[in-house]
Formats: C-alpha cells, structure tokens, sequence
C-alpha cells in the first residue's frame, strides 16, 4: 500500500489565508480574467462612456457651443475635473499597494510631485527657450548654465520618460532595501514618510535647483501651444482621462490574474506563501515600482494643469490624504478609490470655500467614520446592499 504526500488545494484548510496561499500555489486554478473577462459587460460600457464623453462630450460642450447658451461648460470646471481625475490615478495607483498587497505608503506624495518637477523642468525650458535665458530662480542665484541634471528636459518625450522613471527608480531601490529587511506594517509607513519629508526638505532649498520655496511656475507653452487657453484644457483633460482608463485597465489586468492572487496572498499570509515557494520581495516590489510610476505619470499630468509644482506637493499631509482617498472609496477594489478621490476632492473644493476652517477635522472625521462603520469603503457599502438586494 503505498501512500502519497499530502497536496494543497484550493479548498484546504478552513482560514482564509490557507485557502489565498493554496490558490495561488495550485496550478490547475485559472486566474479570474480567464474565467469572466477583464471586465464585465457594464464594466466595458461605462468606461466606453467615460472615455467619450471625456474626448467627445466635454470638448464640445466647451468648444463647440456659444458662450451664451445653457449647456457650454466653464474651462475652469474642465480644469478643476482634470486636477482631480490626476488624483483619481494616485488613488489607483495606492489601491495597487494597499488594498491588494497590503503595503501601507505614506509616501506617494512624494513620487507624483517627482512626475510634476520632471513636466515642470519641460515647461520651464519651454518658456524661455525663445529668449535662451535661464529660469528666473537660477538667475537669481548667479547661475550661468543648467545643472547636469537638467540635460534633455528640453524635450517632451524625456521629460515624460523622466516622470515616470525617476520616481520608479526611487520606488525600486527605495522597495528593495525595505522589501528585504522584511520592513512592514506601520514600521513601512513611517518610513515612507520620512523620505517624503525629507525630500520635501531637500527640494525647499534653493540650492537643488528647483526653485526652492516657490517650485516651478509661471508654465506658458506646452508642445508650441499656450497653456491656460480652453483648448489646452480641454486637451490635457481628455488626455488624463485616456491615461486614467489606461492605467485603470493595466492595473485590472494585473490584480485579475495570478500576479494579483499572488499579491493579495502575500498581503493575507506572506509566510505560507514562501513555503509554497515563492519570493514576495518580487513581487511586493513590482507592485511598488510600478504604482509609483502611475504616480509619476499622474504628477507630469497635473503641473501644466495647475500651472506650478513645489515641494508642498511632498508634504505629509498630502500622502495622507491620497490614503484617506483610498479608504473612503474602499481598499481592493481599483473603482473605489477612484471613486473616493473623485468624492472627496470635490467635497474638499467646495468646503475649502464654504468652511476653510472646518475642512481638515470634517476629513479626519470622515476617515474615523469610515474606518469604524464602513471599512470597506463606499465600494464595499455598494456590494452589501446589492447582496441584499439579490
């Protein structure tokens, strides 16, 4: 009688976490995507609808109708939906680390202001390169040529390459050294943190060439056109929000297939997925690397919007916030914390206004509220009632 070794399956064992490492270590198991698609047939339908009224429905309203008539929509509403769907791709971005690995950043403030100096850097050069003079700020400091490392950023193409590269970079080699001294929990947060305001420190010195106290400013031209008219507007909105529906989608792709069963295993019970064999470090760190890019990726998109970027981008505050975005919208879900960025931005544009004094404690207290009554976030209120409802 002979007897075989025992097996995992993706039913063994009755604690979840058994059941995350099984999965993912099972062969036989299909990943989600094969099974029901990227994305369900609402889910296509409404992004088909997101990305036309952004590239069809908002230029026309804007461009295309007089002045006087009832439905021509402000620039400055298209500018502000563009600042805050840049935040909806930093929301996403945090949702990659968070919701699904588990990794808890307070430092992704950092990585969006890096994509925003390096558009900004493009912008600068842009605007003085018909007079061939330095920007004011190095002017200031008596300098006569540009520092080394703002070769080449006269040109778009690597000054978008530079925003997304420079905070990857930073993410990997920052991830590796955490990721393999097996840094997590809260100790990774303070972390994060700390090299957000450090940074932040760094970047307020005039010295580092960046405009100090002031950033980078006064943006005029992008790619031969003036920024600040409609069109330009209209254009850098529609192009956030193909980049957000991009980003969106690769995410989708990686968090519905065994890369996203295994991330959400390693965030569930990391040690029973090494001993099904696999390196969380890689892992862990390419989810790092690349939500830090789609940060980068985010921050190039908003300095041109906003017209300037300064260190208070790094502030902790700021990282906080892109955690209470995710939280509100609902951890492990990409269209949550979307969801929350957009919502609580908005809130935050009227009530900035309405009760300035008043808006930091109403968010505070939302996020209290939310983690206490709702941890699952708006997304997670939305599948409750449709489980009741069903």
């Amino acid at each position: 009688m002979s007897s075989s070794p025992p097996t995992l399956s993706a039913g063994a064992g009755r604690d979840p976490a058994d059941h995350a490492a099984a999965t993912v270590a099972s062969p036989r198991a299909a990943p989600p995507a094969h099974r029901a698609g990227l994305l369900p047939r609402w889910g296509w339908g409404a992004l088909g609808l997101f990305v036309l009224a952004s590239c069809v429905l908002v230029p026309w309203l804007t461009l295309g109708l007089p002045q006087a008539s009832a439905w021509h929509l402000s620039s400055y509403w298209v500018g502000l939906a563009g600042k805050i769907l840049c935040y909806a791709m930093v929301a996403l971005a945090m949702d990659l680390v968070w919701g699904y690995g588990g990794i808890l950043s307070l430092g992704h403030g950092l990585f969006f202001a890096l994509g925003g100096y390096a558009m900004g850097m493009y912008l600068n050069r842009a605007m003085n390169a018909a007079s061939g003079t330095l920007p004011d700020f190095m002017q200031f400091m008596q300098w006569t040529r540009f520092p080394w490392y703002w070769a080449g950023t006269g040109h778009f193409a690597y000054a978008l390459f530079l925003a997304v590269a420079v905070p990857g970079l930073l993410a990997f080699v920052f991830g590796f050294f955490a990721f393999r001294s097996r840094i997590r929990g809260v100790y990774f947060s303070i972390i994060t943190q700390a090299l957000t305001y450090a940074a932040m420190l760094l970047f307020f010195r005039n010295e580092t060439g960046f405009g100090g106290n002031n950033g980078l400013t006064d943006f005029k031209v992008l790619l031969g056109w003036p920024v600040g008219t409609a069109g330009m507007t209209v254009a850098l909105f529609a192009a956030t929000s193909l980049s957000l529906a991009a980003c969106f989608l690769l995410l989708r792709w990686l968090v519905q297939g065994r890369f996203g069963r295994l991330l959400s295993a390693i965030r569930d019970a990391e040690s029973r997925v090494m001993f099904c064999g696999y390196e969380p470090l890689w892992f862990k760190l390419f989810a790092w690397t690349v939500s830090a890019m789609v940060c980068g990726l985010a921050g190039a998109l908003y300095a041109p919007q906003v017209g300037i970027i300064n260190p208070g981008e790094m502030s902790p505050a700021n990282s906080i916030e892109i955690a209470i975005w995710a939280a509100v919208g609902g951890r492990g879900t990409l269209v949550g914390p979307m969801l929350g960025a957009v919502l609580v931005n908005a809130a935050k544009s009227w009530l900035t206004v309405a009760f300035p004094q008043f808006w930091l404690y109403l968010l505070g207290a939302l996020f209290v509220v939310v983690t206490l009554y709702a941890p699952g976030g708006i997304a997670g209120l939305l599948l409750a009632w449709r489980r009741r409802r069903g």
